[in-house]
């Protein structure tokens, strides 16, 4: 078999492979399990679409978004494999029918952990040749499987049922205790290839603010002042739809909301508008990010306080990927940690729920999330001690976390250092161009990072004309 370089330069036209790329490829071809912890945009995807390349058989890739799945399978045509496809709760009856048809000819099989969980839905796969089975954003067996999206945890015992592929696990982010349940869930003991976490053309700033008023008002003052493109991530779906439309209203940028409520149609087209440059902004929940590769991201701006580490450095990692100056800026006001205590809380179900759930089913209505994840334990066969147990468990994981947010949130000597404590790994020495704690002043013209004035030409446009060049 030829060279892993010869095989990149023929596929991809690269002569060298990016760092974590070949060694993961390297422990993939010795038929070795894999957790590959690479930074955003660091390439994961090639090193599953290169082993596909190189082995007979179907590469099978559980992924957690329909837009992230049908992003990929779009990239995948265009840079030349056909034999590609998805199945998404969104794929129509016809088009559904037509895949399956052709199952054992696909190169490449995109499902989530939902659609691969369905008895029939596995039943085929199980027919399949597979040469890998690949979890993207692996995280998300941590951060969502216990109490939002339950099919994950199920992907230990349909990876047995699989008989037990070669495994690939993908993902940005994960300290040890991420790694070690990855490892648990998967029934695996990978070889883990990993990166380092560190950006270091990232800034880190912390904005120390007194309350909801003076927060507002520094996000307007920053929107005005930084390079644009951005992104600010919100825990609420309706503050990202209201602060879109009045940075808009205030500030002239571009800007659009992104989340889970959108449609997808809608969401594509933002997404678009954004990566194409015809939005400067977005206000996002935390369902924008993943498979975004935008290179030009000047900032990250976090409005609420995220609930871990993890998920502040795959988000803040949106910036920089172009290897220039950017920034990432987290706003923190006294009580900001409520809301995602209380987010943490919503879809946990406590005790004594679980044990009159468990005494008599039948009297609660599965239209209830609470209830609807309780019936999917109990539906698994999993007892009630058993199931108290995992959210006892998890209550503790997600305060630990909240924990070690604060932490960073109101550090006063270095933002980095904490930041890469959290992923076992030395902080370099902190330097003036490394972060801005709390109470140190945020210089924006000495990062390179303020807004350049517009040139004046004698033939400028009008700001009507300018504005019908961006709708037309």
């Amino acid at each position: 078999m030829e060279t892993l370089e010869a095989s990149l330069e023929k596929v991809f036209g690269f002569s060298t492979f990016r760092s974590g790329q070949k060694a993961a490829l390297t422990a993939l071809e010795s038929n070795q399990d894999t957790l590959a912890i690479l930074p955003t945009g660091a390439g994961k995807t090639l090193v599953y679409q290169l082993y596909g390349y190189r082995h007979r058989g179907c590469v099978l890739i559980v992924s957690p978004l329909l837009s992230l799945m049908n992003d990929q399978v779009d990239r995948m045509r265009i840079s030349g494999f056909k034999r590609v496809a998805a199945i998404t709760s969104q794929t129509g009856y016809v088009e559904r029918q037509v895949i399956l048809e052709r199952l054992n000819d696909l190169q490449f099989l995109f499902l989530s952990p939902e659609m691969l969980a369905q008895p029939q839905m596995l039943a085929r796969v199980g027919q399949l040749d597979l040469s890998l089975l690949v979890i993207d954003e692996a995280h998300c067996i941590v951060q969502w499987g216990p109490d939002f999206r339950p099919e994950y945890l199920l992907l230990g015992a349909i990876r047995t049922k699989l008989n037990q592929p070669l495994t690939l696990m993908l993902t940005a982010t994960a300290g040890k205790v991420t790694r070690q349940e990855i490892s648990k869930q998967l029934r695996s003991q990978p070889q883990v290839v990993t990166e380092s976490v560190d950006r270091p053309n990232i800034f880190l700033d912390v904005e120390n603010v007194a309350n909801e008023a003076e927060k507002q008002s520094r996000l307007q003052a920053l929107v005005t002042k930084l390079q644009l493109p951005g992104v600010i991530y919100f825990s609420s779906k309706q503050q990202a739809t209201d602060t879109a439309l009045w940075l808009q209203q205030t500030t002239g940028v571009q800007a659009a909301a992104y989340h889970a409520g959108l449609s997808g149609e809608d969401r594509f087209r933002i997404q678009q508008q954004f990566m194409t440059g015809q939005l400067d902004l977005i206000c996002a929940t935390s369902a924008f990010g993943m498979g975004i590769d935008k290179n030009d991201v000047r900032f990250v701006i976090h409005y609420h306080l995220p609930a871990d580490l993890e998920s502040y450095a795959q988000e803040i990692g949106r910036a920089g990927r172009d290897g220039q100056p950017s920034i990432a800026i987290l706003l923190y006001a006294p009580g900001d940690e409520q809301l995602p205590l209380a987010l943490g809380q919503s879809n946990r179900p406590d005790e004594e729920t679980i044990a009159r759930y468990y005494a008599h089913p039948q009297s609660f209505a599965d239209d209830d999330p609470v209830i609807h994840l309780l019936a999917f334990y109990r539906g698994h066969g999993i007892s009630q001690a058993a199931v108290t147990q995992l959210f006892t468990r998890r209550e503790k994981e997600r305060n630990r976390a909240l924990a070690n947010m604060l932490a960073y949130a109101r550090e006063r000597r270095c933002l980095r250092q904490v930041w890469l404590q959290a992923f076992d790994e030395t902080s370099p020495a902190h330097s003036a161009a490394c972060c801005a704690p709390g109470e140190v002043a945020l210089d924006l013209d000495q990062l390179k990072l303020l807004r350049q004035p517009a040139a004046v030409t004698e033939n400028a446009p009008t700001d009507w004309e300018t504005r019908l060049n961006r709708l037309f």
